[in-house]
């Protein structure tokens, strides 16, 4: 094997391909990079078993070839180098060769023949979104999946087709997050539940641009297809919350407020909520809704805090309950002005969302407070 590639272009395949590599693993060769060549490109292809991520790029193929190559350290000596073009070849011991103006540097290499292949997909439903679109909707729902792995489920986002409408959801059992947006081709009603840290990993390959992703699925898998990068993952089994039924339709009381406001108060009051003396301990914070205003405030060992703010409101006073971090990640992913907020009881779930934008919803339920 014997390529010739522009720098900036072999960068932007590793640092892609190096979010599925494995890290902790019994199995050496899945901590590569299989660099394979094919006519006038070369595949960088990492694989942990969970997901598999290919990436294709244009190059000066003088001989051609295959290896497998300790990723971290490939991907190190790469960013170093000078930006240049960038000369990698195997030579007769099977060293991979790396040559790059003053540079020269030979690594050890594995046999491509022991890397496993990526799992072959045959789709059955699939689906074309704009790439910045389907950034947004994984960065206002990703916050909300479960961390805990005792209901797997939901350490993964809904992605449910029906009616020609995407609808992203997450839910961790205490918040739900929903992003909504209409598809401008035709596609099949389905559903899949995609692992968290799959939409993690595309949500940093992807461009904040209007070129297009494509997403199949199949029985157990899912894929995600654009120019030159193609990223295939496991689905997650079981049955997902019927978030439709949970979320309430009507509200007791309303509150209008800028989000940049009110994100600031929670900001402010959050530094005595998660109080540094007692680690462990989160205290809730007080909501208390009266007539043209909000008062937010928190005691505990470290001290108390109280923020006043003049909004407009509707509806029943109230006073609940709230993890302000639960209410921090909305406000923080919300991008217009100003947003509601509904309550129903003391006790009943709260719902936030943009004044302007009927496609999000996110859902918290709050705290009993301690008399």
């Amino acid at each position: 094997m014997k390529i010739v590639c522009e720098k900036e272009k072999i960068l932007k395949a590793i640092n892609s391909v190096t979010k599925a590599v494995a890290s902790k693993t019994t199995m050496p060769i899945l901590e590569g990079i299989l660099i394979q060549t094919n006519d006038k490109e070369v595949k960088l292809t990492t694989y942990d078993l969970e997901i598999g991520i290919e990436y294709i790029i244009d190059a000066d193929i003088k001989e051609q070839g295959a290896t497998v190559v300790n990723a971290i350290m490939f991907s190190e000596i790469i960013r170093k180098l000078p930006d240049t073009d960038i000369n990698i070849s195997l030579n007769e011991k099977n060293l991979l060769v790396i040559e790059c103006e003053g540079s020269l540097y030979k690594l050890a290499t594995m046999n491509p023949d022991e890397f496993p292949e990526l799992p072959q997909i045959n789709v059955e439903n699939s689906i074309s979104i704009e790439q910045n679109s389907l950034k947004e909707m994984i960065r206002k729902t990703i916050f909300a999946v479960s961390t805990e792995e005792n209901r797997p489920i939901f350490t993964g986002c809904l992605f449910e087709i029906k009616n020609n409408k995407l609808n992203v959801v997450a839910v961790d059992g205490f918040r739900l997050a929903w992003k909504s947006k209409f598809l401008q081709n035709n596609s099949n009603d389905f559903t899949a539940v995609i692992p968290g840290r799959t939409l993690n990993e595309v949500n940093k390959i992807i461009l904040d641009s209007f070129d297009i992703i494509k997403i199949g699925v199949a029985k157990n898998q899912a894929l995600f297809e654009m120019e030159n990068c193609k990223i295939v993952t496991r689905l997650l089994d079981g049955e997902f919350l019927n978030y439709s039924s949970v979320i309430p339709e009507n509200w007791e009381t309303r509150v209008r407020v800028n989000r940049n406001n009110i994100q600031n108060c929670f900001e402010r009051i959050s530094l005595i909520s998660s109080s540094s003396i007692e680690k462990e301990k989160k205290y809730p914070v007080k909501v208390l809704v009266d007539i043209g205003k909000v008062t937010i405030s928190c005691t505990n060992q470290t001290g108390d805090a109280k923020e006043e703010m003049y909004v407009s409101t509707e509806g029943q006073n109230l006073e609940a309950g709230f993890n302000p971090k639960y209410f921090l990640d909305a406000l923080r992913a919300i991008d217009d002005e100003e947003i509601f907020i509904d309550f129903g009881t003391s006790i009943s779930p709260c719902i936030i969302r943009p004044v302007e934008d009927g496609d999000y919803r996110y859902m918290i339920l709050p705290i009993r407070l301690k008399d």
